[in-house]
């Protein structure tokens, strides 16, 4: 019974120092740190494939890899503007081909959105906003909306690099 006891203090003492710790999380702070992530992630893969394949099409249907590229730097910049910011969004060049200028505008929308997060609190993220094909919706679900899409894309991205021969970044061994 004495250790049962025991046991139960240590789990609780346990429990109540990482209670405090997710107490200091907030759904702003975890959306800057998402969405650095992904700026990281997604800054990676574009960067893999070499610049002699930013054309390369798995079949004539779909986009070329820089496509894939600009399609996610527009839709960063076109959802974000649902957001309300004050900050302006940066230029594109849709028809560009150069994988500078193509890593360029995935920077630039990547930095974008995250100037645009900054511009809220924990309490602004979560006031509701019209974004035209999800409706009413918080700050924080676009947001979410947006990493989910670049994810669908990254998956995308992982088959193009890997039908040139090249790994992806997060699947290279140390």
């Amino acid at each position: 019974m004495k250790n049962r006891i025991r046991l139960f203090v240590l789990v609780a003492a346990a429990l109540g120092v990482g209670t405090s710790a997710f107490a200091q999380a907030t759904i702003h702070g975890d959306l800057v740190k998402d969405w650095a992530a992904q700026k990281d992630m997604l800054g990676k893969i574009a960067s893999a494939m070499p610049e002699d394949k930013f054309g390369f099409k798995p079949t004539p249907a779909q986009r070329s890899f820089g496509e894939q590229v600009l399609h996610i730097a527009q839709v960063n910049i076109g959802l974000t503007g649902a957001l309300g910011g004050k900050t302006p969004a940066p230029m594109i060049n849709m028809k560009a081909t150069a994988k500078a200028e193509i890593l360029k505008s995935l920077n630039d929308s990547f930095d974008y959105v995250a100037t645009v997060i900054n511009e809220f609190n924990n309490t602004t993220i979560q006031e509701t906003v019209q974004a035209a094909f999800l409706g009413p919706s918080t700050r924080a679900r676009l947001i979410t909306f947006l990493i989910g899409h670049t994810q669908d894309i990254y998956g995308q991205m992982a088959v193009y690099l890997r039908l040139n021969g090249v790994v992806p970044p997060a699947s290279q061994r140390p």
